[in-house]
C-alpha cells in the first residue's frame, strides 16, 4: 500500500515538473526565458517548448500589431486656434529582451511610455503649423463649404458658389499626411531603445473647441440664411417677372383679339351693307316700302295718335291705305 502511494506521488511529482516545464508558443506570440530575472533565451517560433521548472519564468509578449489610442487634447495651432486633436497608432515588439528590460513583464506597461512620446510630438508638429496645414494634404479645390483659419487668426466660412469660388489665398507647404509622417519619425527613433517599433500614427480627429465651435456654428447658420434669403430674393424677383411678362402678355393677346373681332365686325358690317345697298338697288320702291312698314312697327302702337304733314314721305303710305280703305 505504502509502495503505491509513493509511486503515486512520484508519477504526480512528474506530472507537474512536466507541466511546469512546458509551454507553448503560438504564432502571435514570443516568450523570453528568464533565469533569476535574467535574460537566458528568446523563443519565436511557435510550437511546444520545454523550460526548467521553477528556476525558469516564460514571460510572454505579443508578436503582432498593437493598438494605441491617444487622449484627445487641446492643442494651439501656428496662428493661435486652439483645437482637439486625437490619434491612434500601430506599433509592436521587435526586440522582446531591450523591451522586457526598459518596460517590465506586461506588454501594456507599454502604452504610458508611447502616450509620454507620441503626444509630445503631436503637440510640437500641431504648434508648428497652421491650422489649414492639419486639415488639408492638398490645394486642391473644394467642392463643399470651408470652415478654417487662413492665416489671419480668424474664422472664416466660404460660402461661394462652387462654380464662382476663387482660389485659396493659402498654399498647402505640409498638409495632414506629411504631419502624420514627421510625427511617427519623431516618435518611432524615441520608442526603438525599448524595443518598440512604431509602425504608423493618424490624426484621427480635428475639431474646434467648443466655445469656438459655437461660434462657428453661429457664423454657419448665419451665412446660411444669408444665402437662403439671398435665393428667395432672387425668387421674388423671378416670380415678378414671370408676373410682369404674363400680364404683358395677356394684353397683347387681349390687343391681337380685340382687333380682330373689330376687323370681323368691319368685314361683317361692310358685308351688310353691300348686300342692303345691293338690295335697294334692285328695288328701290319694295326697300323703302319695307323700311317704313318697320318704323310703323317701332313707332305705332295700339293707342298711339300721329299727326303727320301730308307732305310726309311716311304719310304717303298710310295715305294709300286709307284710300282703299
Amino acid at each position: 500500500m505504502n509502495i503505491k502511494v509513493i509511486i503515486g506521488a512520484v508519477a504526480a511529482f512528474v506530472l507537474i515538473v512536466a507541466f511546469s516545464s512546458a509551454y507553448t508558443v503560438d504564432e502571435t506570440e514570443q516568450v523570453v526565458i528568464t533565469r533569476f530575472s535574467r535574460v537566458e533565451r528568446v523563443s519565436q517560433e511557435p510550437g511546444l517548448k520545454f523550460k526548467i521548472p521553477v528556476i525558469e519564468k516564460a514571460i510572454i509578449y505579443p508578436k503582432n500589431l498593437q493598438e494605441w489610442d491617444g487622449d484627445p487634447g487641446q492643442i494651439p495651432t501656428m496662428d493661435k486656434t486652439y483645437i482637439w486633436v486625437d490619434s491612434f497608432g500601430r506599433w509592436k515588439i521587435v526586440d522582446p529582451v531591450l523591451f522586457f528590460k526598459t518596460i517590465g513583464t506586461d506588454s501594456r506597461l507599454a502604452i504610458p511610455r508611447l502616450n509620454e512620446i507620441i503626444d509630445p510630438a503631436a503637440r510640437n508638429l500641431i504648434t508648428s503649423n497652421r491650422l489649414i496645414e492639419a486639415v488639408r494634404n492638398s490645394n486642391r479645390e473644394l467642392d463643399t463649404l470651408e470652415v478654417f483659419d487662413t492665416g489671419t487668426g480668424d474664422v472664416t466660412i466660404d460660402t461661394e458658389d462652387v462654380t464662382e469660388r476663387k482660389p485659396s489665398t493659402y498654399t498647402i507647404q505640409v498638409g495632414r499626411s506629411q504631419i502624420d509622417a514627421l510625427i511617427l519619425e519623431q516618435a518611432r527613433d524615441k520608442l526603438e531603445e525599448f524595443g518598440i517599433e512604431l509602425v504608423d500614427v493618424k490624426i484621427k480627429r480635428i475639431d474646434y473647441v467648443e466655445e469656438v465651435r459655437k461660434s462657428v456654428y453661429a457664423r454657419m447658420i448665419a451665412e446660411r440664411k444669408q444665402i437662403a434669403e439671398k435665393f428667395r430674393s432672387e425668387g421674388r424677383g423671378e416670380a415678378q417677372k414671370i408676373l410682369g411678362d404674363k400680364e404683358l402678355d395677356l394684353k397683347r393677346i387681349q390687343s391681337e383679339a380685340y382687333r380682330t373681332a373689330q376687323q370681323i365686325k368691319g368685314k361683317a358690317d361692310g358685308e351688310s351693307t353691300r348686300l342692303y345697298a345691293q338690295a335697294y338697288s334692285i328695288d328701290p320702291e319694295f326697300y323703302s316700302f319695307k323700311k317704313t312698314m318697320e318704323i310703323y312697327a317701332e313707332t305705332l302702337g295700339k293707342d298711339s295718335n300721329l299727326v303727320l304733314s301730308t307732305e310726309s314721305e311716311l304719310f304717303k303710305f298710310l295715305k294709300g291705305y286709307a284710300g282703299e280703305r
